[in-house]
């Protein structure tokens, strides 16, 4: 009779549970309390930005042929020599290299307004950055930030990385070497913003970036709301676009965001190598929530790694996600310690290939003459309330060098073609009313 229950239970109620979307009284899967900053979403206003800098009205020429890269950075370096303002792009094309906001500065993209990267690699001059987990000399970003506090992007329209020539030389560079890594094809960011505090970009397109779309290193504060970011994953591909790169930050809202690129949505970062716990350059990302949010294609909508050491009080909650090829993803890199702790994904519905995947991402393995395999650690790590149709619900692996612990599986309803939980894995797995195929898992 408790078996017949149980099954009546999957095949009639469970199709009737309604995902609790009032997260007021909620904390942080450690049990710290989630600060009121992550329950503030009002929207910046253009005229509470300070003097408007229409960048047509100081030289630039409203021409999409040519480039201004000149004429706007004029533009960006009046208004902070007058201590601030907001850069207005107005309706029209703008083609630029890399541009460089100061301390008081803010962007706004007005409806009908593009701002379009150049697909000259030559725009981009080399400088100190950030990428793939390690500090070096690389290309800026079309948009750059460096330590600038409050900066804010806003307005109706779009920033255009126009990369398709990046793609294709990328792509081309693939065939003559299948190993080639990423920064072996010189391309650029849309947007990069570091050791910047209380940051906001809200409503604007940020599409076809060459490289990474937004990157955030060593940052606080930093909310992203309603934004549309897009890359093409069909014809022409655009390689490593990912929509949103978390590089050692803390407090981290993305709310209400549209993501589609053909590469990871999300990607939590920092620091990579045998080593890469003692390095200055390297930490953890901490406090990070992503809520109400709808995934398009990507090849994962929440992922940790490849790059990164720590990730800890991570939410995922009240998204849907249409064409993902994974909807959580651990990558344990076998030359890097991490620790990959509190993550909870709640409230979840719609398809991916897979649901869980904990697999070694052995691309470009470099000990780097350390003797020992560094161990790393999943560990609390939550699936809650959660509606998906997949091909696998669980494709985690046996690494001895992995301990995975504390796995909690709660009211999830699945269709699968793949279903079995190897608990085996895990040390301290649980699951409470979890349905598979419409079959209730014990």
């Amino acid at each position: 009779m408790k078996n017949i229950l149980r099954l009546l239970i999957c095949l009639i109620g469970f199709s009737q549970v309604t995902f609790s979307q009032d997260y007021s009284k909620d904390n942080f899967p450690d049990g710290t309390e989630i600060p009121k900053w992550f329950k503030d979403y009002s929207k910046i206003e253009l005229k509470n930005l300070g003097k408007q800098y229409t960048i047509t009205k100081y030289g630039v020429k409203n021409d999409s042929t040519k480039i201004q890269t000149v004429a706007i950075q004029k533009v960006i370096d009046k208004a902070a020599a007058n201590g601030g303002g907001v850069i207005v792009i107005p309706k029209g094309v703008y083609l630029t290299g890399a541009l460089f906001f100061k301390p008081k500065t803010h962007l706004y993209v007005s409806e009908g307004g593009v701002l379009k990267g150049s697909d000259d690699i030559a725009n981009f001059p080399i400088m100190a950055s950030r990428m793939e987990g390690q500090n070096l000399d690389y290309f800026p970003a079309v948009v750059n930030a460096y330590g600038v506090d409050g900066f804010t992007i806003t307005g109706k329209g779009t920033i255009n990385g126009n990369g398709f020539k990046y793609y294709e030389a990328f792509w081309a560079r693939r065939k003559v070497n299948p190993k080639c890594t990423n920064l072996e094809v010189s391309r650029p960011r849309l947007v990069f913003v570091w050791n910047s505090n209380n940051v906001q970009f809200q409503d604007v397109k940020l599409i076809n970036s060459g490289f990474w779309t937004n990157h955030f290193y060593k940052c606080n504060n930093v909310k992203l709301l309603d934004l549309h970011i897009s890359s093409p994953h069909i014809e022409v591909k655009a390689p490593s676009t990912d929509a949103i790169d978390i590089d050692i930050c803390t407090n981290v809202l993305v709310k209400g965001c549209y993501m589609s690129v053909n590469d990871d949505a999300i990607a939590l970062k920092g620091g990579k190598g045998p080593f890469a716990d003692t390095d200055k350059n390297n930490g953890p990302n901490i406090n990070i929530i992503i809520e109400d949010c709808h995934f398009g294609f990507c090849h994962s909508a929440l992922t940790n790694g490849s790059e990164a050491i720590h990730n800890k009080n991570v939410i995922m909650r009240n998204c849907q996600i249409d064409g993902a090829t994974r909807m959580l993803w651990l990558k344990m890199r076998p030359d890097t310690p991490q620790l990959y702790e509190y993550i909870r994904v709640e409230d979840i519905k719609g398809e991916a290939k897979n649901c869980l995947v904990v697999l070694a991402w052995k691309q470009f393995f470099d000990l780097k003459g350390r003797p020992d395999v560094p161990r790393s650690y999943g560990n609390q790590v939550t699936l809650k309330n959660i509606n998906m149709k997949c091909d696998t619900f669980f494709n985690v692996e046996k690494d001895q060098n992995v301990s995975l612990s504390n796995f909690i599986f709660e009211n999830l309803n699945i269709e699968a073609k793949k279903t079995d939980i190897d608990k085996s894995i895990i040390d301290g797995i649980t699951l409470k009313n979890v349905s598979i195929n419409k079959q209730l898992v014990e």
